[in-house]
């Protein structure tokens, strides 16, 4: 599993009114399963051992007794696996009957904790058969039904499950109705350290309710900043009045890893990320720390996943324990006849890879997970479309406000013809707008050079003019030239001077443009560019403000194309589409003999989507260069985004596939595949980001440095936003995690 990954899974059985036996088999077959399938923590639904819909059933005591030694029949089964089961079950305390999640694990019940809060209204009668459960904890002693072991077990609402050998998982329970209150259970839960909530639910369907439950669940796991595993009851409840649909829903803080359809039954199996939650967790200084007060309270039960074995005894003993109920099979004669299985349960063994390479290669391809490759670009249309507009909106208002504060009527930008300059123009023409600013107060200006090409140039001018911005043209060949006569620079040397000496030359004319004009110099570079360093110091770096500073380069194309699509001048979006279509270059080289760009930056730093990943995995989560190559690995498979498309009906194409088929350009079949990247080998994969990581620790200094401009994400390089870093911070120990992969 990679790094910080635990699986988990939700199941709905298909289940009989008060047939315990039936019941019974059913959630062994899930947990063999399961187990199969290398699951850690497997949550049933509320009271599955009897059914929900029991009624006044529940008042019979050879139901209640039937379901303990169930019970304890299910606890044995965990002895031969490494998971975590939650099973709602009913169980009598002290002449009470409660409705109680029990923790199961290596042939024990760990924990048993009751419902706290009971419905009482409309369809629902649940105080007329349990009593509310408390807080306080107390011990019972329990004798095995079919060990005979007599072992002591926590009761009440205030316990965690701990893992000993996974510190990061800390498991809590409340039942359905306890996650609908006002102060539901899991507040104080979290408060005390929990990391995982596990809810047996049997919540009935009623028109509607089915959005209202996933958005409960989801905005519960958001505001807990937690994993909630919510297991509902389904197929098999009595339809006597009410009908149980399932939707299970497994929540990562504030996001719906997987989820269960919708009446139909079934195991639903996801990985979450638990090091992500602690990761969450400690940035947010505004999440409470543990209350130790409120710790005390609560009974730890520790354990670990690897304490199970994959033996339970001696054939006599079997024998015995199927006599304990006439008729009854031993739970390995239940998991061999209801799965067909001749080999053992327990989690199905790999041969260990030999490299570490292997290891996590495995390990992702291993992964039950979407990742998306794109993460900062919404491959659904409309909500991709949502988000452009409301990046485009910031990025207005945030130099809105500085023209405002600084009383400029004027604005200066160096027009490309380049997505990113592109960008910036639109920005400062729709802030202009909402100044009543005269769009003549913006100066284009466009300044040729030696890799300057006739498309990018055309588009510069065309764009400007169809924004009604003022052009101004400077070629700068002389200037430049010039300058390295003086710096006895050869012209044909076509190294980093040259190049750079054109930025800088270019940046000098913009802020004498804005002295005359009385204007401000917005810069151009986008949020990709200031991570890797990919920009000239005291050139494009340097600006009074940068509008594009917390852009990602994967989403600046979008914006553009974002504009175009929503633009009433049919021009305007011609030109939009073909800037869109153009190769990222900074066109500091001489052009092809045939005249196209010959200096494309993705040949030379990497591609900017799998920079975007690795931006967006290191500064967001702080994860390891292990982990984040591990997910990039998954991330950009096929198979990882044919699934992604699987699921939404959509059939995976690549953007040649899509340009084909639609007859489009490439740019324009990009946008349709949005939610499509392009795929990477391993090789590639760790070729880049140990670029990255170079570059990202070697160019500090710039971020260090940089003008203003809006965060418009989660992310951000500004040293007075995200991200407060040394200039000569050592990578080494990242380097060095990353040779262990050669």
């Amino acid at each position: 599993m990679i790094e910080g990954f635990l699986r988990v899974a939700v199941a709905t059985p298909k289940i009989k009114v008060a047939d315990v036996r039936f019941n019974t088999d059913a959630v062994l077959r899930e947990i063999g399963e399961a187990d199969r399938q290398g699951v850690s923590l497997l949550v049933f639904p509320e009271l599955v051992l009897t059914a929900y819909t029991c009624a006044d059933l529940f008042h019979q005591t050879i139901l209640i007794e039937r379901a303990a030694a169930a019970l304890d029949e299910v606890a044995e089964a965990t002895r031969r696996t490494q998971l975590v089961a939650v099973v709602g079950v009913p169980y009598m305390v002290d002449h009470k009957l409660y409705n109680c999640a029990a923790v199961l694990h290596a042939g024990r019940i760990l924990a048993l904790v009751p419902k706290k809060n009971l419905p009482n209204y409309s369809e629902f009668y649940e105080r007329r058969w349990f009593t509310p459960g408390q807080a306080r904890v107390v011990t019972l002693t329990h004798h095995s039904a079919v060990t005979g072991e007599e072992y002591t077990i926590p009761f009440g609402m205030n316990i965690l499950v701990e893992a000993l050998d996974r510190p990061d998982f800390r498991l809590a329970c409340e039942i359905c109705e306890d996650v609908w209150v006002l102060d539901p259970p899991s507040t104080r839960h979290v408060l005390a350290g929990a990391t995982v909530i596990a809810n047996t639910s049997a919540s009935d369907e009623t028109v509607g309710k089915d959005s209202y439950r996933r958005e409960l669940i989801r905005s519960t796991s958001a505001r807990l900043v937690s994993v909630y595993c919510y297991a509902n009851a389904g197929d098999g409840e009595s339809t006597t009045d009410l009908v149980f649909g399932g939707q299970d829903i497994i929540a990562e803080n504030g996001s719906v890893v997987t989820e269960g359809k919708r009446f139909d039954t079934g195991l639903y199996i996801a990985d979450v990320d638990l090091q992500r939650i602690t990761q969450e967790r400690a940035r947010m200084t505004t999440f409470p720390d543990i209350d130790d007060t409120l710790r005390d309270a609560y009974s730890i039960v520790k354990f670990r996943f690897a304490e199970a074995v994959e033996t339970t005894g001696t054939e006599a003993e079997k024998v015995s324990a199927a006599d304990a109920q006439p008729g009854k099979k031993s739970f390995e004669e239940v998991f061999e006849a209801c799965l067909g299985q001749q080999a053992p349960l327990g989690a199905a063994t790999r041969v260990a890879p030999e490299t570490l390479a292997g290891q996590l290669a495995a390990d992702a391809a291993d992964l039950r997970r979407y990742v998306d490759p794109k993460p900062f670009v919404p491959s659904d249309a409309a909500e991709r479309n949502a988000r452009c507009d409301e990046i485009f909106t910031i990025q207005a208002l945030g130099l809105k406000k500085r023209l405002e504060h600084t009383g400029c009527q004027a604005a200066v930008i160096g027009i490309s013809g380049g997505l990113d300059s592109t960008l910036a123009l639109l920005v400062i023409a729709r802030a202009f707008d909402m100044l009543g600013i005269p769009r003549e107060n913006i100066i284009s200006v466009t300044m040729p050079a030696f890799g300057t090409t006739d498309r990018t140039y055309n588009n510069a001018v065309t764009l400007t003019r169809l924004l009604h911005a003022t052009l101004r043209e400077i070629n700068i060949k002389a200037a430049v030239l010039q300058h390295f006569q003086d710096i006895g620079h050869d012209p044909e040397d076509h190294s980093v001077v040259y190049e750079n000496a054109q930025a800088r030359e270019r940046t000098q004319i913009l802020m004498d443009i804005a002295n005359q004009s009385n204007g401000i110099v917005i810069g151009t570079g986008d949020l990709s560019e200031l991570a890797l360093g990919w920009a000239t110091y005291n050139a494009d770096h340097m600006s009074m403000y940068g509008v594009n500073a917390g852009v990602p380069k994967t989403l600046v194309r979008y914006l553009v194309k974002f504009v175009a699509d929503t633009s009433e001048d049919a021009d305007l979006a011609r030109c939009l589409n073909d800037i869109f279509d153009t190769p990222v270059s900074p066109e500091l080289l001489p052009p092809t003999g045939d005249g196209q760009i010959s200096q494309k930056t993705e040949d030379l730093v990497g591609p900017y989507e799998l920079h975007d990943f690795f931006l967006y995995q290191i500064l967001r989560y702080g994860f390891s260069p292990r982990k984040v190559y591990a997910l990039a690995l998954h991330a950009f498979s096929a198979e990882n985004q044919a699934e992604k498309h699987a699921k939404s009906g959509v059939t995976a194409k690549s953007s040649a596939e899509v340009a084909s088929a639609c007859e489009v350009t490439a740019a324009a079949a990009e946008t349709l595949a949005a939610g499509q990247a392009e795929t990477y080998d391993a090789a590639t994969i760790l070729k880049w980001l140990r670029k990255f990581y170079w570059r990202f620790f070697s160019q500090q200094f710039k971020r260090s440095c940089l003008p203003d401009g809006p965060k418009v994400g989660s992310i951000a390089v500004s040293p007075r936003g995200d991200l407060r870093m040394p200039s000569d911070a050592v990578v080494a120990i990242w380097i060095d995690e990353l040779k262990e992969l050669d």
